[in-house]
């Protein structure tokens, strides 16, 4: 759901009725956790076409575990590859383990820490003051 937000803002799902309907519905930011339906899982290596990433993409912060049951890891890898081709700036964060859905409940595995990571990004992005310098 992330994906389709962060690549679809431009179609707008009902009429404009006050100024407030004329404002970009384009995110500052996204953040995709164990993404899914982005892997064109055919034998290519390639992205959904579904998937418009443009330069106006907003910056994309992605994090997942490579054991992941359900959506596998290579939708989080050509997401990547798809933004830094387009000049997106991103941030992956792969974990080894994690499983799907881990969320933000806490695990004896690395990914719990992954909270912290998207506070630091949100800092280097400018989207929040930089903690810690």
């Amino acid at each position: 759901m992330v994906t389709a937000i962060s690549t679809h803002f431009d179609r707008r799902l009902y009429p404009a009725i006050e100024a407030a309907d004329r404002e970009s519905c384009r995110p500052d930011f996204a953040i995709a956790c164990y993404p899914g339906h982005l892997w064109k899982d055919d034998g290519n290596f390639e992205l959904n076409p579904n998937v418009p990433v443009t330069t106006n993409t907003p910056p994309t912060f992605l994090v997942q575990a490579e054991n992941d049951p359900v959506d596998p890891v290579n939708n989080s890898l050509v997401y990547y590859l798809a933004l830094k081709k387009a000049g997106v700036p991103v941030e992956m964060h792969l974990y080894a383990h994690g499983g799907h859905a881990f969320g933000l409940r806490p695990t004896t595995f690395p990914i719990t820490g992954w909270p912290q990571l998207v506070e630091k990004w949100l800092g280097t992005i400018g989207m929040i003051p930089v903690q810690g310098n």
